[in-house]
């Protein structure tokens, strides 16, 4: 037993997952166009439902209009390893990650890819490694924000306005939710699944003028898959950027797309949908805050995401435990409130912390992380009975 009472109001939309994210709110099946379904993606309709996607993607992140936006293959992976196998290999590069996704980056340059001259900067999980130090004339692979850590880039002052080298952007769980520096962008990727709550498998890459002239001007010398391949007659194919994609998309999950895309334009765009992000994030920051059993995975407020939120525990009860029995603390509150139905999906990353991390983007209310929130507490005390 403990003195802590059981919640009256639960999540209406009980969705944490950093991915994929929760739907918009209002959303249903029935709210999805299904012309195109049964359709090849290169007939009329399947051609113009694919556009209609990109040229939706370019209205709402004000994407140049002299960048190309592509629909790719293996959702931010595919998207992002595209850029990295197609890109990458002309001169020095350096790739900075600190958290799993970001080493998976390191991991593709140095063993996949072996590059000769490359610079690997990592940090902890809640920290950043020192960009500062990235030279001019490389190219750069990051990610914006860190999906398992909870760390994002404070600004883009890192990269050179001046520089030789391309910069590569794996900007999935940031876009819709945090500003992108375009200028300074030359390869950006994300998947539906993430901010706009969207089906998986697909992912978009947006080139710059500069991507495009070094696609064109350089082969690499390692075989390309034709997933990977952007070139026909040793120019960028630029009908990919046009709908035609590489193999064949599900035109249902690009209506899903399309119709998270006319969701967010009709609440207000970009500014809202940052807002929103924003005044999630603020619930949970300031409740972990204020709570003393908990903390921030990153110890720099100016680092950290307003999306995928990620806390870890402390306290004289926690710290007193071995770290075996330290690792079994969320995972036992997440599935306990799963089981009750009351917030899906949102221990740590396998590789993280033991931690919790709950996604606060553009697609979840307010309200439900307002209910949330006492339930944590709840199942926490549960837990520190059980252990105690």
């Amino acid at each position: 037993m403990t003195d802590v009472d059981t919640p009256e109001l639960r999540p209406e939309r009980p969705f944490f997952s950093s991915g994929p994210t929760a739907k918009p709110p209002g959303w249903s099946f029935d709210r999805l166009k299904t012309e195109s379904l049964g359709r090849s993606h290169r007939s009329k309709i399947g051609k113009e439902r694919l556009k209609y996607a990109i040229d939706l993607t370019r209205e709402l992140l004000g994407v140049p209009q002299d960048y190309l936006i592509g629909i790719m293959p293996g959702s931010d992976t595919g998207a992002l390893e595209c850029a990295m196998w197609t890109m990458l290999g002309k001169g020095p590069a350096t790739v900075a990650a600190w958290e799993s996704f970001g080493n998976v980056w390191i991991q593709d340059a140095a063993k996949q890819l072996k590059l000769k001259d490359l610079t690997v900067l990592d940090a902890d999980y809640g920290q950043l490694p020192d960009l500062g130090s990235i030279p001019a004339d490389n190219d750069i692979v990051f990610t914006w924000n860190g999906t398992t850590s909870g760390v994002r880039i404070a600004d883009t002052d890192f990269i050179a306005d001046d520089r030789t080298g391309v910069t590569i952007n794996d900007a999935t769980s940031a876009i819709f939710a945090q500003p992108m520096d375009w200028p300074k962008l030359d390869a950006t990727t994300f998947s539906w699944q993430k901010v706009m709550g969207s089906e998986a498998a697909h992912g978009m890459l947006i080139l710059s003028p500069r991507a495009v002239e070094r696609i064109e001007s350089y082969d690499p010398s390692w075989p390309l898959p034709k997933l990977f391949r952007l070139k026909k007659g040793g120019q960028l194919n630029r009908a990919i950027f046009e709908g035609a994609t590489i193999n064949t998309p599900s035109m249902m999950a690009t209506e899903d797309y399309i119709a998270s895309l006319e969701w967010a334009k009709s609440i207000g765009g970009l500014p809202a949908m940052h807002d929103r992000a924003d005044a999630n994030a603020r619930i949970m920051t300031d409740w972990i805050e204020a709570t003393p059993w908990l903390r921030n995975m990153v110890d720099d407020p100016k680092l950290r995401t307003n999306t995928g939120v990620c806390f870890v525990f402390q306290g004289a009860f926690y710290d007193r435990l071995d770290d075996e029995t330290k690792a079994t603390v969320p995972k036992k509150i997440a599935a306990m409130l799963e089981e009750l139905g009351v917030a899906y999906d949102f221990n740590g990353y396998r590789d993280a912390p033991p931690s919790l991390r709950v996604w606060c983007g553009g697609t979840v209310e307010q309200e439900d992380l307002k209910r949330l929130i006492p339930w944590i507490e709840w199942a926490y005390a549960q837990v520190k009975a059980e252990l105690s």
